[in-house]
């Protein structure tokens, strides 16, 4: 069985950097641990599938090792899909998942994602996250994610973790962040647990960034950075328990995969 897929840098406007999702358009649901498998014989951080459901779509995202329950860039991925080489209609596709219903709007030349915000709890962990991540360690917050505020946006830049600890502590993964130079804010993202050593852009991880980051500020609109090798720019704008995050998407791939 043939099944078209397309390979689509997320948050960049030039191919080769932002972050790589491969999205699926499938008529009906694969099972899901062939759909596992494909997302490891893909071996980018996340593998999109999505199928029509009525007017939306449901949508899953699998990393090499597991299926998550929330990827931004790869929703940012399989919306361009939808729009730029399937030719859905509007400026709208309104999408249905494990942590519930998101959307992605065309505005301006951007796709803009509506997602759920994500709150933290502060955690005396400073000390222990600091030794993990060879960096001094500001405020460690736990939740779905671990976020460490560190000093500087040099010393995320410089961050390099032990994988192997880093594994171990809590959340799926840890987000490193700190001020920005040109940017409200900047950050990294390890995930060794899930199979991604460090992710290039991290559409999901700025529901937690940006409400943490709008109430340090005071400020709702916030231009982020995600400083990877490959790098990505993100538009937050916090609205109520919604943010809106931001980017642009270009195509670097297509395929099919036989079954």
């Amino acid at each position: 069985m043939p099944l078209e897929f397309h390979q689509i840098d997320a948050f960049t406007d030039r191919p080769f950097a932002g972050n790589p999702a491969v999205v699926y358009r499938l008529q009906a649901w694969l099972d899901e641990a062939l759909m596992q498998r494909i997302a490891a014989e893909h071996n980018q951080a996340e593998t999109a599938f999505c199928v029509r459901e009525g007017a939306g779509w449901r949508i899953r995202w699998f990393t090499p090792s597991c299926e998550v329950p929330l990827c931004g860039h790869a929703t940012l991925a399989t919306a361009h899909a939808l729009f730029e080489l399937y030719g859905e209609p509007g400026e709208r596709l309104d999408f249905v998942c494990q942590s519930g219903a998101l959307a992605v709007s065309r505005e301006a030349g951007r796709l803009v994602l509506d997602f759920p915000t994500m709150r933290l709890e502060p955690a005396d962990m400073s000390a222990e996250v600091a030794r993990v991540l060879g960096q001094e360690v500001l405020e460690v917050r736990v939740g779905k994610e671990l976020l460490a505020l560190l000093p500087s946006e040099q010393a995320v830049r410089d961050c390099a973790p032990d994988l192997k600890a880093l594994a171990q502590l809590p959340g799926l993964g840890v987000i490193v962040t700190a001020p920005g130079r040109e940017h409200d804010f900047v950050s990294r993202y390890f995930a060794p647990g899930i199979g991604i050593d460090e992710d290039p852009v991290t559409g999901a991880t700025h529901c937690i960034l940006a409400p943490y980051w709008a109430a340090r500020l005071d400020k709702s609109e916030l231009r982020a950075r995600q400083c990877s090798a490959r790098g990505g720019e993100l538009h937050c704008t916090l609205a109520g328990e919604r943010v809106k995050i931001a980017g642009q998407a270009v195509l670097v791939a297509s395929g099919t995969l036989f079954i």
